[in-house]
Order: structure tokens, then sequence, then C-alpha cells
């Protein structure tokens, strides 16, 4: 890490804010700014955040379902627990053939709310990092359309390029309302933006999005 990167952290304002709140990262705050203004996530809701190391979205979502509600978090990397009994972490690669079961073996019934703030590592190649970030947007929307009940929810992250507009009109048919959103806590210079999807509709969902 350079000592300018370093630098630009420190006077990031949602890097403090995640210090003093006790967040495990900043993009706590992308969620929390998903979440307020459109209801994404409802205190009772089961909520499945898949990428979710290293917390901070499991973090939010356990503060919003409170104690009746379940967050199940699902990455390949080790995630420190939370100290919640309704806080589950599962060690599943978002590939894996049996994610599907083994989800819904963990929340008993299909969830309300899916989360993904996956991301490829950026080798600097623009078309191989947005080719990378819309396959992964496309497996966990695979996962989502198969663990989400009806009127559930979605957030999951995109980066702008050719192919974001493809996934947002295919995927939008199968919400009551959808929408791209750029949080404020999303750096500036990021291409990173978020396919919201609030109503699923079961009936409709048999085709994935494909580029």
């Amino acid at each position: 890490m350079s000592s300018a990167w370093l630098q630009r952290r420190r006077k990031d304002q949602y890097y403090r804010l995640a210090k003093l709140k006790g967040y495990r990262s900043r993009a706590s705050y992308k969620l929390l700014q998903a979440t307020r203004p459109y209801s994404l996530i409802r205190p009772g809701d089961k909520v499945v955040d898949l990428g979710s190391h290293p917390g901070g979205w499991l973090q939010v979502a356990r503060e919003v379902v409170g104690p009746e509600g379940l967050v199940i978090g699902v990455d390949i990397k080790d995630t420190a627990p939370l100290p919640y009994p309704n806080v589950k972490l599962l060690k599943l690669d978002i590939y894996s053939a049996d994610i599907v079961e083994k989800i819904l073996a963990e929340s008993k019934d299909p969830v309300d709310v899916v989360i993904s703030d996956l991301a490829p590592s950026i080798i600097g190649s623009w078309d191989v990092d947005h080719a990378r970030q819309v396959d992964l947007a496309r497996v966990a929307f695979q996962t989502a359309k198969e663990i989400l009940k009806q009127n559930g929810n979605v957030l999951i992250k995109l980066f702008q390029g050719p192919e974001l507009r493809p996934f947002q009109e295919e995927a939008s048919l199968l919400f009551r309302q959808s929408r791209l959103l750029k949080p404020k806590a999303s750096r500036p210079e990021s291409s990173e933006v978020y396919f919201l999807g609030l109503g699923f509709k079961p009936g409709w969902h048999r085709d994935v999005p494909q580029g």
C-alpha cells in the first residue's frame, strides 16, 4: 500500500465513520444508503449476504432485521463471527453447485432479501474487470432467483460497461420496481453501481440474464 493511498483512506469520511461506529468496512454505508430510502431490508427479514467478508454488510443487515430476523453470510474466505445467534456464516464458493441447497438448509424457507457486494480481483484491464464483475452478478442473481420469496428484494453490485444495460433490462422484468444505484459512499472514481430490485415475481424467474 502506498503512503498516498493510506493518506486518502484516512481522509475518507466513510472510513472514519466506520471506525467510529465499529463497522468492519466503509462499505457498510453503501448498504445503509440503499436500505433507508427503499426499505430494502426490514425488521424480521431473512437476509442472505453473498460475498460477506469481512462482515460490514452483515453488521448493517443484523442492525436492521433485529433479533427476530436472520442473516446468512456466504463467502469463500473465513469471516470472524458476529456476536449474535441469528447471524450465520457459510464458507462457500459462490460457484458451488450446492450453494442453493446449503443456504436453504440454513434459512429453512425462502428468504426476503439477497444482497451481493461480490467483486473480482481487479487486474486493471477495464474489459476483463467488467466482464468478470458481470459474471459474478449473474451468478449472484441466479442464486437469488432460487432462494427469494415472492416480493423479495435484491441489491447486486455491477461495474459500468457494455454488459450492464442488458443485465439491468432482463433482471428488471423479474421485479415490480428496479433501478441502478450509486450510493454516496461509493467512491466517485469507482465504476461500481448496484442493481436494486424490489418485489420479486417468482413466476417470471426461470431465465437468467445473459450477455
